[in-house]
């Protein structure tokens, strides 16, 4: 019970990335061939809005559902990875035409190749956690 707010705010997110078409194949192809500017509208309105809360948590001094203060982690040196680590990313997205949150949206939306995607996903994921010890960070 204590997660149910978790819960109905992953619903009102999906909701609203519906709505907004953010989920949409045709508007994440229109993004990749330079097209049309609403998903880069979606994504700076996220920058911009992330940008904000971060300000108004370090002046408010807010807290997280853990009782600790809301801090953005310090600056790293490794750019060289962020960029492989993005267009791996960027790959992934183009390929598949989703990130991974709109997987699991467009799964509950009747997309249910998805399940393919979201198991390939897992493997990945578990693949990673087992050779990340051998892999350059």
């Amino acid at each position: 019970m204590k997660y149910l707010k978790f819960l109905l705010v992953g619903i009102f997110f999906g909701i609203v990335l519906v709505k907004s078409e953010a989920v949409s194949w045709f508007r994440i192809y229109e993004m990749f061939r330079f097209q049309s500017f609403h998903m880069y509208g979606i994504i700076g309105t996220a920058i911009a809005s992330g940008i904000l809360f971060l300000q108004v948590s370090k002046r408010k001094h807010l807290k997280n559902t853990e009782g600790r203060q809301i801090d953005a982690p310090k600056k790293d040196k490794g750019f060289i990875r962020f960029i492989v680590g993005g267009t791996i990313f960027g790959f992934g997205w183009a390929l598949i035409g989703a990130c991974p949150g709109p997987m699991y949206i467009l799964l509950g939306t009747g997309v249910y190749s998805m399940i393919i995607v979201i198991i390939a996903a897992l493997i990945g994921t578990f693949l990673y956690g087992i050779l990340k010890d051998k892999l350059p960070h």
